[in-house]
Formats: structure tokens, C-alpha cells, sequence
């Protein structure tokens, strides 16, 4: 999670990985509501999903199968350990920066770029 501006005004990064081999399929930026869960599950539908690994999330149980859905956190370290990663290596992440990111846009466009780049790229 991540403030832009001002605290009421939260951003997160929604991202899913692949359980097994870590790799990241797809993310996008947004609060944490129905409408942005619904743009992350619109870029998953090509990979033929069959199980998800979640918090406790509302927006999980009103749009996941409870059989294909389970909640904890023995299943989410990988993505929790990205987030730390994250968190390390982008100082807009840390809101008491001189590198805080007001605008959304350059929030989002740094931290695209830098997933872009770790993950689908060479490492920076």
C-alpha cells in the first residue's frame, strides 16, 4: 500500500504470481475496490488460473469460488517478499522521502517501470 498526496488517498499495487515458479503475471495499480480487482482478473484470464492464494479481502470472496480460493498467509510469502523488494529498492515508497510521489501518474509510472524492468527484464 502505498499513499498518494495525502494519506485518505490510497494506492496499491495488485499483482499475482505464479505459485509455483515466482514469476509475476500480471499487476495493475488502483484502490483496493471491486472495479480494480476486476481489471487484475481480466489480465489473469489468459493464463487459465484454477487456484488463487489471497488475504482476507472482501473482494476475494465476493469474486472467487470459495473452492478455488484459499486465505492465509503461508501461501502469500513470495508475494509479500516482492513487496519488501519494493519497498527497499523505490524510495517514492517510503512516504518520508524527499522522492514521495504526489501524482498518481508518476507514482504509478515509476513503479510500472520499475516491475517492468525486475521482472520481465534485467534486473536493475
Amino acid at each position: 500500500m502505498e499513499f498518494c498526496g495525502y494519506k485518505a488517498h490510497q494506492r496499491w499495487l495488485w499483482h499475482a504470481i505464479d505459485h509455483l515458479s515466482g514469476v509475476v503475471l500480471a499487476y495493475t495499480f488502483g484502490n483496493r475496490t471491486d472495479k480494480v480487482f476486476m481489471q487484475l482478473q481480466k489480465l489473469l484470464k489468459p493464463f487459465g488460473l484454477v487456484h488463487f492464494y489471497t488475504d482476507a479481502a472482501g473482494v476475494y470472496k465476493r469474486h472467487l469460488p470459495t473452492a478455488a480460493h484459499t486465505v492465509g498467509k503461508l501461501h502469500t510469502q513470495q508475494i509479500e517478499r516482492k513487496h519488501l523488494t519494493l519497498r527497499t529498492r523505490i524510495k517514492r515508497l517510503a512516504r518520508k522521502t524527499i522522492c514521495f510521489s504526489k501524482s498518481v501518474f508518476m507514482h504509478d509510472t515509476v513503479i510500472g517501470l520499475f516491475v517492468n524492468r525486475y521482472e520481465f527484464g534485467t534486473p536493475i
